[in-house]
């Protein structure tokens, strides 16, 4: 059983004291959630359509604010110690955690807003890193952090775009604002609809008489980073698709194409003439898309079985059409698949590494802890003492009680 929320916040704060030399009533936190994206796998980056929702669990980041604008940070997970001030931040190597914390002050000061106090603080995560957006959710603890410390106010859309130059300009990951957006928006029991194109979003109530629902996250033991990975050639490759179905339509081709740009009816007239790879990829999309659409209506109804149908779908082309995906991923897509109780389930984040998640029945939980226990360690027996898997409820956007 995790551990209950109030008693990880109490030693959380007492830990951080300790730490900052500093009574525990003058510890502040943020509590920046993970988050899962039930369809619109791998098409933010194309300015596509997604759907989010933030988790019950959490990076906690307890912190106080430092005069001398010094940033001393403690991760429990990770271990091992951060320090820099804030005027050293653009010479923090980029290989170790504290690069997260460097890019949330050179992305403030991107934005001329002025950072002069940093903070001391210890960080804490409550599930394994790896497809759950922990990058994402430690940047926007550090910029919440931060802006609390220096009392400066950032509306959520600002922070997103802050959060994406964390990540774009100093990690150098090319993702789009689906992360970030989940974590800074979202709201318990409520399903995020976003447009990466326009960055307009709208959160969809189920209907009252919409089943309850709980989430699994099942972890493959696997967790890298995704500049180190595939990701960046995915990305490149949905670019190469966009521009030739734009050249072949007869269409302008922006500097920087997306497949979001290509109307579907050029897709549709153009697809076989593509390369087999990029007809993979954008026919990825173009199903996403779609899914994407038929999945808000879905879920406005209260048809969480049609729900999961798309979210299964979504999984299926994620392996098929896009690629991406370890054998770890795969077995434990097809084991949360074929679980009765569970409505759908794909892989979560990039799919390279990490976790496998999906919308289930309360009371299924056990089966499902069975059917994977039963599929997994046998294939992978490599990672049997790593895997695991977790039960969530959705639960609201990134916060400084």
């Amino acid at each position: 059983m995790p551990e209950a929320f109030p008693q990880r916040v109490a030693r959380l704060t007492a830990e951080a004291a300790l730490f900052a030399g500093v009574a525990p009533d003058a510890v502040r936190l943020v509590r920046s959630p993970y988050r899962i994206c039930p369809l619109g796998a791998h098409v933010d980056h194309q300015l596509g359509r997604v759907t989010g929702m933030a988790l019950d669990r959490s990076l906690l980041l307890a912190f106080v604010p430092t005069p001398d604008g010094r940033v001393r940070l403690r991760s429990r997970d990770l271990g091992g110690e951060a320090c820099f001030t804030v005027a050293e931040a653009a010479q923090v190597p980029r290989e170790g955690w504290g690069r997260y914390a460097a890019g949330a002050v050179l992305a403030l000061a991107s934005a001329g807003l002025p950072i002069r106090r940093g903070i001391a603080g210890v960080l804490e995560g409550s599930l394994p890193i790896g497809g759950l957006s922990s990058s994402a959710a430690v940047s926007i603890a550090y910029l919440l952090a931060l802006e609390t410390a220096n009392e400066l106010k950032v509306t959520p859309a600002d922070n997103i775009a802050l959060e994406q130059y964390v990540e774009n300009v100093h990690i150098g990951l090319n993702n789009g604002i689906l992360d970030q957006s989940v974590i800074l928006l979202s709201a318990r029991n409520r399903l995020l609809y976003l447009d990466c194109r326009d960055a307009a979003w709208e959160l969809i109530d189920p209907p009252a008489d919409m089943p309850e629902f709980g989430i699994v996250v099942a972890y493959s033991g696997l967790s890298e980073s995704l500049v180190g990975t595939g990701y960046n050639q995915r990305v490149a490759e949905c670019r190469a698709a966009a521009e030739e179905l734009l050249l072949r339509s007869g269409l302008a081709v922006p500097e920087r194409p997306v497949l979001r740009d290509v109307p579907v009816e050029a897709f549709e007239a153009h697809a076989g003439e593509l390369a087999p790879l990029l007809a993979k990829r954008a026919r990825h999309f173009f199903g996403e898309d779609g899914r994407v659409i038929a999945g808000r209506e879905a879920w406005a109804s209260g048809d969480l079985a049609g729900f999961g149908r798309l979210i299964n779908e979504s999984g299926r082309s994620s392996i098929e059409n896009y690629e991406c995906g370890s054998a770890e991923l795969i077995t434990l897509y097809e084991a949360l698949r074929e679980t009765p109780g569970v409505y759908g389930a794909r892989f979560s984040g990039a799919g390279f590494r990490g976790s496998c998640i999906g919308l289930c029945e309360p009371g299924a939980e056990a089966r499902i802890r069975e059917a994977v226990d039963r599929a997994f360690p046998r294939k992978h027996p490599h990672v049997a003492d790593r895997y695991a898997v977790h039960f969530c409820r959705s639960d609201n956007a990134a916060e400084v009680p």
